[in-house]
């Protein structure tokens, strides 16, 4: 377990010694919707762009609007400061205008080798879907092979799928232990777990998930799970927070399933595949629990939240939004009306990176100390 809180410590160390080691190129990449499977294809390591929490974000306002979500404004401060000077590319598929306007920024204040952005169908329902987003990838397959000159075949496509789809899969098998009445994980181990997989080469991530899965039918941990808590929101990594509602409050908490990209949203439905590769991985992205922000005209995702209630066991829900991120401000009242209908307590919390997580602990102690009462 251990390797998953390095990885997710020492991201940046990691990202420049793979470099070292394999001569390989690295790029950054905004949005978890940006195709992987064809980066491992074309050997480029890909690894998230994140924030860091605690961290001044000052120096991002003369070339982002303060109004957009201290995400992406704290991703774009941390390339400024030549966090991510490692990397020769950044690539984003359509994603919020907030993470749209960083990507942006980056492109013209922080120039690389390589940048794109994919056109990824915004209506996830809407006809024609998967063809066009299929026609997207092609394109952004061609842009790889001209950057980096050489040919991307359908056996490559196979092994970047295969990397991808391993890693998914083993994250998934993990995720069944945290339905136990005593969960094998805590939820800040799941996040470090998540988070690293975003920002390591998933090959050698996908050697630890597999010595993991071994280890956990055994594995106890030394504490009491409290009420059973699920996050649902924004992007969240913050690790601080959770690591404080599991350790330093009064009453005893877990959270034992989330729905963000951070988290089961990341890697949740199986992979489908076909002759055609580029159209399976069209469909596989089109098709995942979709972002709030993709989420329309019909909110499919809130019945797979329903589900992960029942499966979880899930006593209380933490709603955390980023301060300023519009899709979750939209999509809140539903989703409060929708809990209020399924018995689920719920608390919400407006959060940023700059807001250090002991602000937070009072609030969130007075939330467990009255669901309890209730019960």
């Amino acid at each position: 377990m251990s390797s998953f809180k390095n990885w997710s410590d020492n991201r940046h160390d990691y990202a420049r010694e793979w470099k070292k080691k394999t001569g390989g190129k690295v790029l950054g990449y905004f949005c978890t919707y940006l195709p992987e499977e064809i980066l491992y294809a074309a050997d480029v390591l890909p690894v998230r762009i994140f924030g860091q929490h605690g961290s001044d974000i000052g120096i991002s306002s003369a070339h982002i609007y303060d109004m957009y979500c201290p995400f992406s404004r704290s991703c774009l401060a941390e390339g400024l400061k030549g966090k991510y000077d490692y990397l020769d590319g950044v690539a984003i598929a359509q994603s919020c205008m907030h993470i749209r306007q960083a990507f942006w920024s980056w492109q013209k204040h922080l120039p690389v080798e390589y940048s794109y952005y994919i056109y990824m169908p915004h209506g996830v329902q809407s006809k024609g879907r998967y063809e066009y987003y299929r026609g997207e990838l092609v394109e952004f397959k061609e842009s790889l092979e001209k950057w980096l000159g050489r040919t991307i075949s359908d056996a490559d496509l196979d092994k970047g799928i295969d990397i991808v789809r391993k890693n998914k899969e083993s994250m998934r098998k993990i995720w069944e232990f945290r339905k136990n009445d005593r969960p094998s994980i805590t939820g800040l181990e799941a996040m470090e777990i998540v988070f690293s997989s975003q920002v390591t080469d998933k090959r050698e991530h996908n050697e630890a998930l597999e010595q993991l899965i071994t280890e956990l039918p055994d594995r106890k941990v030394d504490r009491e799970t409290g009420t059973r808590l699920m996050i649902i929101g924004s992007e969240d990594d913050d690790r601080e927070f959770t690591k404080m509602v599991e350790e330093g409050l009064s009453l005893p908490a877990t959270f034992v399933i989330e729905d963000h990209c951070v988290g089961s949203r990341y890697f949740w439905n199986d992979f489908t595949p076909g002759e055609d590769r580029l159209a399976s991985i069209a469909r596989w992205y089109l098709d995942r629990p979709p972002c709030p922000s993709k989420d329309w005209p019909k909110r499919l995702r809130f019945s797979h939240i329903k589900n992960l209630i029942q499966e979880y066991k899930v006593e209380a829900a933490i709603l955390m939004q980023q301060k300023f991120c519009d899709p979750h401000e939209l999509d809140i009242p539903a989703l409060k009306t929708y809990l209020d209908e399924l018995d689920i307590p719920y608390y919400l919390i407006e959060f940023d990176v700059l807001v250090p997580a002991g602000q937070l602990k009072t609030r969130v102690e007075a939330f467990l100390e009255t669901r309890v009462e209730l019960v």
